[in-house]
């Protein structure tokens, strides 16, 4: 399996923060944005992943992150993203690296507690189909919400006024290498976007979605100044929990 992580998209709502660098080189208490998701998957044991860079400091990420070997990796690729019309669009950029591979994916200002190597392994064994991941949150409102009926997800619905669930649909997904394809059949919606939300509901319509509740924390460094805020406190709690010493 391949890693793939985003990290393009212009950052607006981060401003000024963002004006003259790239969200996800912004520093989470010790360490930069971008260094939470590549461990993640480093630990899932991926050995390979692709940077889908955008705005207008993709050399600062090379210079930072290398060949990716920091982290334990094999190495880490480049490529860069023109504009921004959304993540699925993004995403569609790495046909080429994936290269008929199961991908796992994650945005790059998304900073998960858990260790997902036991789901990135169930996967690897799933015949077909997606995976993601789900946590439940204070606000679901500003993200892609799941409905669930038993054990399956029947629905996804992006930012609903209504929410039919605590639930949100984390920055972190698997997919089979039909993702590519079902990419090139999408359109785009009405903020002018290929939407992430639209290829998770095909899996869904399809019936080969599955997916995992999250139990640690999440923090979204990208939502706004409060959430990466918020993951900042995460970030330096866990940093801190992981340093003390073991009680006599």
């Amino acid at each position: 399996m391949k890693g793939i992580i985003l990290a393009g998209g212009n950052a607006t709502r981060l401003r000024p923060l963002t004006r003259v660098t790239n969200k996800h080189l912004l520093p989470v208490y010790n360490k930069p944005m971008i260094f939470y998701p590549i461990q993640t998957l480093a630990d899932a044991g991926i050995q390979d992943i692709l940077l889908v860079m955008g705005g207008s400091n993709p050399g600062d990420f090379v210079r930072l992150l290398g060949d990716g070997r920091e982290f334990g990796l094999r190495e880490i690729h480049y490529t860069f993203q023109e504009g921004a019309a959304g993540i699925a669009q993004a995403l569609g950029m790495a046909e080429d690296f994936a290269d008929g591979e199961k991908i796992a994916v994650m945005l790059g200002d998304n900073i998960l507690e858990d260790n997902i190597l036991q789901a990135a392994e169930d996967f690897k064994k799933q015949e077909r189909g997606a995976k993601i991941f789900i946590k439940e949150v204070k606000n679901p409102r500003s993200y892609g919400v799941p409905e669930i009926e038993g054990k399956k997800i029947v629905s996804i619905v992006e930012k609903p006024e209504h929410p039919k669930t605590n639930y949100a649909v984390v920055g972190a997904y698997m997919y089979d290498p039909s993702i590519f394809q079902v990419i090139k059949t999408l359109k785009p919606s009405a903020r002018g976007e290929f939407e992430i939300t639209d290829v998770n509901n095909h899996y869904i319509r399809e019936g080969s979605m599955t997916y995992e509740i999250l139990r640690g924390w999440w923090g979204d460094g990208g939502e706004s100044f409060d959430s990466l805020l918020e993951a900042q406190n995460l970030a330096a709690e866990w940093e801190k929990k992981k340093r003390r010493p073991m009680a006599p």
